[in-house]
């Protein structure tokens, strides 16, 4: 097609620039050891990181940095974390990290949250890729789920604006989960873990099996996950103004899920590799999940929305180059990737026309979608360090293809004979979008004690439909943004940071295009090609302290976001009812405040706590509740490790505050949303040993008090969490 033709043109003429530029560098360069940095840099990141290995964190500067150093409020999740708390995605353990939150229940429909906003307004990563999906709607990102957790090394979250670096979408923040590599094993033998993973609530069972193997410059890994999940049950119980007088089902909060991944490396020098990586996730009914709307009060509304098959197959080619002594880079990456991600959608809503109608009254819509989105991307960056300065620069590409297939019935029942209207007219039309992007950031070493990260980055995106006769829509838009943080060595354990930037999202298909009924049936939304971006405006202050046994950090954020997009009534009426439009009219403020900690005592007891506050308002319209995550949150935690590590206990213990200005004023909770606390037990025992051979235990109780409440996000829409729950897990790593 033209499409494919074009992009694939434009595609390796950048990978042909980044050749070419980034080629003599390569050339003329000396390969070194693979992991060495400039001198200078390391020197001035490490001088203050007491911690026994602190983790490396490269998402918010794409150089290396311990938190510590960090230019930007970031939280970072460790693979022993993910093995030790046996979530079912990542998203899963950010209800215990600060500043962050989930939105959606269930085995695989989790999402992140970051500082009250999710959705499109946050980019997921993997391994530097972007997993976003332009026929998405605004509020649904894309599922951390599409990662299997065997093959995560670790998981990297920058809390404001990343739009300087990774473009459309960075408005809120960024999730990078990076996958392992292959260790630097001493024999050529083949290593490896299987691994078997319980769950009493849904019934979960998944095993997993992990296999690698370095034969001098040449190495591969395996990883696969198979996994059959059940809807779960919320406990007996009273949260705001419902009662379940016993345990009730949350349907469609199951899935048959498996994901595989296979990487092959080789290292043509020491200092340079090449990585492909093939991978491919399948999921299987999957649903948003719901209640019995009987449970909920009267004239409540069904909203079911499954997702019977989904399937991603992603390819990948990355070329590194580490430790050059150039005169233009001492880092070069290039990456290329191929993305096909197809998704069927079913809906089937039930709305009640209330009082004052006949019984059982109302709009029934039933619709299905089928959607296949390829995408065809690169992203190229060089790192050069100058004096005791590092500058990071690069160009990054993708294409959307969007194939789409609909089917709606909508039907008036009550007033005598079911009045239905039918349609397969494609309610978002076949489309591209297109995305070209260029950066640069230097990390400048201005003083002894200064340290700044100034950058900018310029965007130009084009959204077309690819209609079957008459003309296409066509939208464009470009973007430039900038950021400049700054880091304050105030003493040895002390840095001072401050950071502003700019973010933008640029708005996809879905909120360009769709044309059509509304899913309830109740109105007719019309497309608008002549959106413009949302952007943001972020400003953060903090401070972290950091020595041996402890380590401290605060911040207070504002962020504000422009030209949010919002779909508002026309004024007009298509087909008898309302009609309705996206248009750039938000003015949104969110601001708060978080604090978290850890200290050692002894040799074996590490206690950690975190506080967070999140504040939302709409400015042009201060009654309208925009709030979508909790307003306060209080988690605090005691680990106890004695010395050899054989065993581990931990308790945790995590609250959320009332809630008052959030998105739940129609709700059947109630006006507020209600407190609530709850509590998690922990426990890991390593009962083998021996010549390369290991066996974990790791037993978690969630729900130790079978409480039955929801999470923020998912009260307006009530989807409890589920009741205490047993999880399992066996490790055998060879």
């Amino acid at each position: 097609s033209r499409f494919i033709g074009t992009l694939t043109r434009r595609v390796f003429q950048m990978q042909k620039m980044a050749i070419v530029a980034f080629g003599a560098a390569l050339i003329a360069g000396t390969a070194v050891h693979a992991q060495t940095v400039d001198t200078a840099k390391t020197k001035r990141d490490t001088s203050s990181a007491h911690r026994a290995l602190p983790p490396i964190v490269v998402t918010a500067t794409r150089t290396p940095k311990t938190e510590f150093n960090a230019p930007a409020p970031v939280n970072y999740i460790s693979s022993k974390m993910i093995s030790e708390r046996m979530p079912n995605s990542v998203a899963d353990l950010f209800r215990d990290l600060p500043g962050v939150d989930v939105a959606g229940v269930g085995t695989n429909q989790v999402r992140p949250s970051i500082r009250g906003q999710g959705g499109q307004r946050i980019l997921l990563l993997e391994d530097g890729i972007r997993m976003n999906n332009s026929r998405r709607q605004e509020d649904f990102g894309e599922l951390p789920s599409l990662v299997g957790l065997n093959d995560i090394d670790r998981v990297e979250v920058v809390r404001g604006p990343s739009s300087v670096l990774y473009g459309t979408d960075a408005i809120a923040g960024v999730v990078n989960i990076i996958t392992r590599v292959v260790p630097d094993y001493t024999d050529a033998s083949i290593h490896g873990s299987a691994s078997y993973h319980y769950g009493s609530a849904d019934f979960q069972r998944s095993p997993s099996v992990t296999l690698e193997q370095r034969d001098g410059p040449l190495a591969f890994r395996f990883t696969g996950m198979l996994r059959q999940s059940n809807s779960y049950n919320a406990p007996a119980g009273t949260y705001g103004n419902i009662t379940f007088k016993s345990s009730e089902r949350v349907n469609d909060t199951g899935v048959n899920d498996n994901s595989l991944a296979g990487l092959i490396s080789y290292d043509l020098t020491p200092g340079q590799r090449i990585i492909a990586k093939v991978e491919q996730y399948d999921a299987r009914d999957a649903g948003f999940g719901y209640v019995d709307p009987a449970l909920l009060g009267t004239d409540q509304p069904l909203i079911r929305i499954l997702y019977p098959k989904q399937q991603v197959d992603k390819y990948s080619l990355r070329y590194e180059a580490t430790a050059l002594r150039t005169a233009l880079a001492d880092r070069v990456s290039v990456t290329t990737y191929t993305v096909r991600n197809s998704r069927y959608l079913a809906m089937n809503i039930f709305i009640p026309f209330g009082p004052g109608t006949p019984p059982g009254a109302g709009v029934q819509s039933v619709s299905t979608n089928y959607t296949d989105l390829s995408t065809l991307g690169i992203r190229a960056e060089a790192t050069k360090g100058i004096a005791k300065h590092l500058i990071t620069y690069g160009m990054d590409a993708f294409g959307d293809r969007s194939n789409n297939t609909d089917s709606s019935a909508t039907t008036v029942v009550g007033f005598g004979p079911p009045q239905t209207q039918t349609s397969t007219t494609p309610q978002v039309p076949n489309a591209t979008f297109q995305s070209v992007g260029a950066f640069v950031q230097g990390d400048f070493a201005v003083l002894d004690r200064l340290s700044l990260v100034l950058g900018a980055r310029g965007q130009d995106i084009e959204a077309r439909t690819r209609p079957a006769t008459g003309s296409a829509l066509i939208s464009k838009n470009s973007t430039v943004v900038g950021t400049a943080n700054a880091v304050y060595h105030l003493a040895s354990s002390v840095n001072l940071i401050a950071s502003a930037g700019r973010g933008f999202r640029a708005p996809n298909l879905v909120e360009r295009f769709f044309n059509g009924p509304t899913p309830e049936g109740s109105g007719f939304q019309e497309s608008n090609a002549n959106l413009r971006p949302e952007t943001s405006l972020n400003l953060d202050l903090g401070a972290r302290y950091q020595n041996a046994t402890t380590s401290f950090e605060a911040f207070t954020f504002r962020n504000m976001i422009h030209d949010g997009i919002r779909i508002s009534l026309t004024g007009d009426s298509v087909n008898h009812v309302a009609a309705y439009q996206n248009v750039n009219v938000d003015r949104l403020l969110f601001t708060g405040a978080e604090a978290a900690g850890q200290t050692l005592l002894g040799n074996a007891i590490l206690l950690r706590a975190s506080y967070t506050r999140l504040s939302s308002r709409d400015e042009l319209n201060p009654d309208n509740p925009i709030g979508a995550s909790y307003s306060s949150k209080t988690i605090g935690e005691v680990d106890y490790r004695p010395d050899g590590g054989r065993w581990t206990l931990g308790y945790e213990i995590r609250h959320n505050a009332k809630m008052s200005d959030g998105e739940i004023a129609a709700s059947p909770v109630g006006i507020d949303l209600p407190a609530f606390t709850v509590h998690t037990a922990r426990a890991s025992v390593r009962v083998l040993e021996h010549r390369g051979l290991s066996g974990t235990l790791n037993l978690s109780v969630e729900n130790l008090g079978n409480a039955l409440y929801s999470e923020a996000a998912n009260a307006s829409f009530f989807r409890p969490q589920a009741g205490r729950n047993l999880l399992a897990s066996w490790t055998f790593g060879f």
